[in-house]
């Protein structure tokens, strides 16, 4: 998911022209905005952190584009492409490096485990809007 801060800067486009470079096939693709109720869902799993309430305000507070990727090693692959959480320690030519604002605001979310994608796509995308 490209995140709010990285859409209202305009970095969608070349976010996305990265993940494809990279070998990644776009199953679906969707521009939309959660609601505080959708993100708190979302990101449910923080629910107990201290961050919970700020980081559920923020992904409710702009637009974003959601994906499914494809790929041999998918999730595996796009960890290493998005980079460190905070972009300060990300590595050159990662997302993050290159276009994440902090460790708050880093520019887009990947799934960490094959079990959390198919959750996390199933979250934005009905099986009819999976290619």
């Amino acid at each position: 998911m490209i995140k709010p801060e990285a859409m209202a800067a305009g970095h969608a486009g070349k976010i996305l022209d990265m993940i494809l470079q990279h070998g990644f096939r776009l199953v679906s693709l969707k521009y939309t905005q959660l609601s505080a109720h959708e993100a708190g869902k979302f990101y449910e799993v923080h629910k107990e952190r201290p961050f919970y309430g700020e980081l559920v305000g923020y992904m409710a507070g702009g637009p974003v584009l959601a994906a499914i990727l494809e790929k041999e090693n998918a999730v595996q692959d796009f960890r290493t492409l998005i980079g460190a959480t905070d972009p300060s320690e990300a590595a050159e030519g990662t997302i993050r490096k290159r276009f994440a604002e902090s460790k708050a605001k880093n520019a887009v979310h990947g799934s960490d485990s094959d079990a959390n994608a198919a959750i996390e796509g199933a979250f934005f995308f009905t099986g009819r809007e999976q290619y």
